[in-house]
């Protein structure tokens, strides 16, 4: 399990809220810091992946289970 700093559910949300919840909870971080993300919209997947590569942030680790999806971002 990857150490995280700080732990967003965003379970029962669809596109954009994920993103856009999870960008205001970074914008609260220090660089180098982890955001964990729970959600429930698949299309997070790929919202996410697209939001680092834009952000320059890391995705460092996502995964399924259970139909909740999650995501560890370490801010830039």
């Amino acid at each position: 399990m990857t150490e995280f700093n700080a732990k967003l559910d965003a379970s029962g949300l669809n596109c954009p809220l994920p993103i856009l919840k999870a960008k205001k909870q970074l914008n609260g971080l220090e660089s180098g810091e982890v955001l964990f993300i729970v959600a429930t919209d698949s299309g997070s997947v790929k919202d996410f992946d697209a939001f680092c590569k834009q952000t320059g942030n890391t995705l460092l680790d996502t995964g399924e289970a259970d139909g909740k999806y999650h995501f560890y971002i370490k801010k830039s």
